[in-house]
């Protein structure tokens, strides 16, 4: 027997619709740069989405097109989230931190057809365009009075144009809700990057997660910060959730340093705001310059850490000195993110501050929609006892199950798992503990780093024998590449020259912190290198650019 309720699609347009609807004026505070702050609101975000989706129609964008951004956090770059997705097409938010030839790979891979991008990205689309083999325009995400003139193999249109000729959509398609939305990449260890394809329904589910109490705590009463970059898993669903329940948004745009971010916390009133521990390491510097009566008038509430582990300092540091709880989450671009969320339990209640630090740097429990287990290499799932750790496998209806391009499923095991390739310890109350990645790429700043592809990078030099990288303690960043170095026998090659040969085919980000030489490199069996070996031996290398370590 069917039920008898009504059976309406749960689509993005309609989070969009709901706040211009229900929370009309409420904020968005958009900084495009240090000097210009546009105010606007979720009536009008609508509105200009509208136009914008209209104007995407006119400009040939049929269902199912992918749409690229190279953005910063702004209103336009909201604006297009809604206005791509909601009209059919697919918002391929691409991250232009990658070096250019992995930027010009994940475009030319999602078949991008437009590629919206903002004024302080022009040289590197610029670099990349001639590489782009599907786009047929680019939008300067700008007003016609700041549209610059560019060697570009295709038509370059002005956003603010767009949006002024544009009608309006009458109304929003209706949609199935499995249609696909949104695609991030991903990259891992091995190979080229990984598209991940969210529909309508996964983010809407996701959303619902990020507003519940046993989530993210999201609410109308809050004034959000998203120092979370956009092109980051969709700014961790914070652009969707934020309409759902009609929170104010403060978008930065590209400027993340302390004071910037302390100034626009307390400017703006803002109660709760997101980003990677780098981030906060340098809202500290500021925070902790200042006076108790400085830092009084900030009134945050609740802070996510994400990307990589939350250091304990910052747990603490919060709490000493704002008073803000520090919500840690994990997850991964194939999560959405959102798997699990670090709240407490009613028997946390009134325990010692430091204990309470102790729950708060685990990663959390498993929030609704999303189940997870650790398992052994034979597949066998093992207890929840906090001392028998595994590899973490998850799955719910905002997991992926295949990355774009594979056949639904691909990528879980016969029960429906997907597996995470991280190790993990989970308690009875079923927190989890992330202790190592079986993959190896590296964290830095909440940015994954190949390891292999380094590694490949070094070996093309003619005096190297064989390299491996990993990742070395950083006070900042976290982690580090250490670039470890067999030489060619008989060769004498010195730091300087393997960076100078890897620092113009590699992200300036990704360039190793040191290089260290060694006579031989440690394997298993099958000859690949045992890097658990490695990490042991290197555990303790204080790495030169560490100003902390070195003082």
């Amino acid at each position: 027997m069917n039920a008898l309720m009504q059976d309406n699609a749960l689509l993005i347009s309609s989070l969009l619709e709901h706040a211009a609807r229900h929370h009309p004026d409420v904020e968005i505070v958009s900084h495009l740069d240090m000097r210009t702050c546009v105010r606007t609101t979720w009536r009008k975000a609508t509105l200009r989405a509208a136009r914008l989706a209209s104007a995407l129609r006119t400009l040939g964008i049929q269902p199912g097109a992918r749409v690229a951004t190279l953005a910063w956090n702004t209103h336009r770059h909201l604006e297009l989230y809604y206005a791509a997705s909601g009209m059919g097409a697919v918002l391929h938010t691409v991250n232009p931190r990658l070096f250019p030839e992995q930027i010009g790979y994940i475009v030319n891979h999602a078949a991008d057809e437009l590629v919206f991008f903002d004024l302080g990205f022009a040289p590197l689309l610029e670099q990349v365009a001639p590489q782009l083999k599907s786009v047929k325009g680019f939008v300067a995400m700008c007003s016609r009075a700041e549209l610059p003139a560019l060697n570009l193999p295709g038509p370059l249109l002005c956003y603010e144009d767009l949006v002024a000729d544009a009608e309006p959509l009458a109304e929003w398609p209706s949609l199935d809700e499995n249609t696909a939305s949104s695609l991030c990449y991903t990259s891992g260890t091995t190979g080229n990057p990984k598209g991940v394809l969210y529909s309508h329904r996964s983010t809407v589910l996701h959303s619902w997660a990020a507003c519940a109490a046993d989530g993210l705590q999201l609410c109308a009463r809050d004034s959000v910060l998203l120092a979370v970059p956009m092109f980051h898993v969709n700014a961790w669903g914070i652009p969707y959730a934020a309409a759902m329940c009609g929170a104010k948004l403060v978008l930065p745009g590209p400027d993340l340093g302390g004071e910037r971010l302390f100034n626009l916390m307390r400017d703006e009133r803002c109660t709760f705001s997101l980003g990677v521990p780098t981030v906060w390491l340098g809202f500290f510097q500021h925070a902790e310059k200042l006076d108790a009566a400085a830092r009084a008038g900030l009134c945050l509430e609740r802070v996510v850490v994400g990307g990589s582990a939350a250091p304990r300092a910052i747990v603490e540091k919060f709490e000493h000195l704002f008073g803000a709880y520090v919500i840690q989450a994990w997850g991964m671009t194939e999560t959405s993110p959102l798997a699990t969320i670090c709240n407490l339990l009613p028997r946390h209640d009134g325990i010692p501050l430091e204990e309470r630090f102790d729950v708060q740097t685990r990663q959390g429990r498993a929030i609704f929609g999303v189940e997870i287990a650790v398992f052994d290499a034979e597949g066998r799932r093992l207890p929840a006892d906090d001392h028998t750790p595994g590899e973490l496998k998850v799955r719910g209806p905002w997991v992926v199950s295949a990355y774009y391009g594979q056949e639904p499923g691909a990528e879980l095991d016969a029960n429906g798992w997907f597996a995470t390739g991280d190790v993990a310890l989970i308690d009875k109350d079923g927190y989890v503990q992330i202790t190592d990645r079986s993959k190896d790429v590296i964290k830095s700043g909440g940015e994954w780093i190949s390891s292999i592809d380094l590694e490949n990078l070094a070996v093309g030099h003619p005096k190297v024998k064989e390299a491996a990288v990993i990742g070395a303690y950083h006070s900042k960043w976290q982690e580090r590449p250490l670039l470890i170095v067999v030489p060619n026998e008989g060769a004498e090659v010195t730091a300087a020259e393997i960076l100078d040969f890897m620092q113009d085919r590699v992200a300036r980000w990704w360039m190793p912190d040191d290089v260290v030489f060694v006579d031989e490199l440690p394997h298993t069996a099958t000859g690949k290198l045992l890097k658990t070996r490695l990490r042991e031996q290197f555990q303790g290398h204080r790495l030169p650019t560490d100003a902390a370590v070195a003082d």
